[in-house]
């Protein structure tokens, strides 16, 4: 198997970066830190140390100054599942699913995992089901379908479902097949512009503004590690759209939030207005989503030619499953990891990864990519598109390897935890959370803005150093 050092030359060289930077970095630690037969420390560390050595990057290109990274790999996985140690003026966020959330049995013995954490989901569900909101009328109504059916209807009635695949099963789809030839993330040149000069700044991401359109995992973490490296990151979310409040806490740390109504004229003008000023648009609307509205990255390319766009899907740009919603518990179920953890602890059924792995390492592999993109289009000018999705990286972190007796690693426990705890005020109360765990030597990682409720900035960016 491959140490970590070498996954990470594998990610920087795919990513176009010079070689001798890797000798910058320091990674600690050893496998497995948590229970799991796969590699999910060695996954954390390799991605978190992606994104640091990029923002490294970027303060050589602007400044000239070289410097040292460091990631541990116990303080890289507690960071890839921050969300659980999250503490709110003393109190554990509450239950993270909703109630009918889960795995079920179906009428062909197979198995099925909903996700329904968000009301419309959770409604679709139901109707396909034409039960009760409650667990034991969703099981006596999944015991009139088989598995795959279930699964079709339950997606073309906008639900968020998997049935539970082994790997081998979901490497023989068509959707598997056509991601197969793919690298775990695609930086592409899509548009021509001249090189972008550098912002005043004395942090790699400082006077570069981030869109972030983007919900629940993935890509919060990747705007909240923008703006641990000093980017101005503004989180557009919708005045109706359902949020998970506990996620939006931990994710929302160095935001600015904003409303934007994106179904009305006036909230596309506004985004458009912001998109003329900005750096770098990340966002986890299914594929064609955004195209509708006029946000394609073609489209942004042309309103603000330079941009670098960031593309999040859950089952990949590419295939017949494109189109399809996804969250990493369902990606983890329709690919074969629930499957194969299962079967690692002697199970008749699903067993989920100790976190929430495809989510996280997926949030630092697009901060990765929107950081190397950037240096690209300071040095050769031109509009690029990175394309990352939970089913690719889910892909990748497979092919790390499995972990011998993996699942007998004890899980860590709040001692081990408190090194990487940190306090600040925020927008809901006095905050404990998780630390970032790439640290610079020279600009340390740290969120200049307290996260906030949703909406709590007006739609405008703020000065860049050399405005104020």
């Amino acid at each position: 198997m491959q140490t970590p050092r070498e996954i990470l030359t594998d990610l920087w060289t795919l990513a176009g970066g010079p070689r001798d930077a890797l000798d910058s970095v320091t990674l600690t630690g050893e496998e497995p830190q948590l229970p799991s037969s796969f590699r999910v420390a060695a996954a954390a560390q390799s991605s978190v140390a992606a994104a640091g050595l990029a923002a490294a990057h970027l303060w050589q290109l602007r400044s000239g100054q070289s410097q040292q990274v460091a990631v541990d790999m116990r303080h890289a996985v507690v960071e890839c599942r921050s969300e659980p140690y999250l503490r709110l003026d003393g109190k554990p966020p509450p239950p993270a699913w909703d109630a009918i959330a889960g795995v079920y049995r179906t009428r062909d013995r197979r198995f099925v995992r909903l996700h329904t954490n968000f009301p419309h989901h959770r409604e679709a569900v139901c109707q396909v089901l034409n039960c009760k909101a409650e667990r034991d009328a969703v099981q006596a109504a999944l015991m009139q379908w088989d598995a795959e059916p279930f699964e079709t209807a339950a997606y073309a009635a906008a639900g968020v479902v998997a049935m539970m695949r082994s790997h081998e099963e979901w490497s023989e789809l068509p959707a598997a097949k056509a991601l197969a030839p793919l690298p775990v993330l695609t930086i592409e040149k899509i548009g021509e512009a001249a090189p972008k000069p550098w912002p005043r700044g004395n942090r790699p991401l400082a006077g570069l503004r981030v869109l972030d359109l983007s919900r629940v995992i993935a890509g919060p973490v990747a705007g909240r590690t923008l703006a641990a490296h000093g980017a101005d990151v503004m989180l557009i979310s919708g005045p109706v759209l359902p949020a998970i409040p506990w996620l939006t806490i931990d994710t929302g740390r160095g935001k600015l939030t904003s409303f934007v109504d994106l179904k009305s004229e006036q909230g596309r003008a506004q985004l458009r207005d912001l998109l003329t000023e900005a750096d770098i648009f990340s966002q986890s609307y299914r594929p064609l989503a955004l195209a509708h509205l006029g946000f394609s990255p073609q489209d942004a390319a042309t309103i603000n030619p330079g941009i670098v766009y960031v593309s999040l899907s859950a089952y990949g740009h590419a295939g017949p499953w494109a189109e399809r919603r996804g969250f990493d518990s369902l990606v983890q179920t329709a690919t074969g990891f629930n499957h194969a953890e299962g079967q690692a602890a002697g199970l008749d059924g699903a067993k989920e990864l100790p976190a929430q792995i495809l989510d996280h390492t997926t949030g630092y592999l697009m901060a990765f990519g929107a950081m190397m993109a950037k240096a690209r289009q300071s040095r050769e000018g031109g509009s690029w598109h990175v394309r990352v999705s939970l089913a690719q990286t889910g892909r990748w972190i497979w092919n790390l390897g499995r972990v011998p007796n993996g699942l007998a690693t004890e899980d860590l426990k709040g001692e081990a935890i408190a090194p990487f705890v940190e306090e600040a005020s925020s927008g809901f109360g006095q905050l404990k959370s998780i630390s970032h765990s790439a640290k610079l030597s020279k600009t340390p990682a740290f969120w200049e803005y307290p996260s906030m409720p949703l909406g709590s900035h007006a739609p405008q960016w703020p000065a860049r150093p050399s405005e104020a």
